[in-house]
């Protein structure tokens, strides 16, 4: 997590300061194809073969101006070109 760094909004372009963190915990389940029911819960050492592990960003952000949600990393690019 790199939150020492400079933000600025790629889609609004103005806001440098006001932003949102948002932790993104993955829980892999096993649904019921028919009933959407939640058969199986697991943790990530104990999932099933053909069950890929969550891999994204542990760390969104959101810009608290226009509502902006991507990756940090597109936030401090961002804010790395506007200074």
């Amino acid at each position: 997590m790199c939150m020492s760094q400079v933000y600025c909004c790629p889609n609004c372009r103005t806001n440098k300061s006001r932003f949102n963190l948002i932790q993104q915990v993955a829980t892999p389940i096993k649904k019921d194809p028919r009933s959407g029911e939640i058969v199986a819960q697991y943790s990530n050492d104990t999932i099933e073969p053909f069950h890929l592990a969550y891999n994204g960003p542990d760390v969104r952000v959101q810009c608290a101006a226009c509502g902006l949600i991507e990756d940090e990393k597109t936030f401090a690019a961002f804010g790395q070109r506007s200074q």
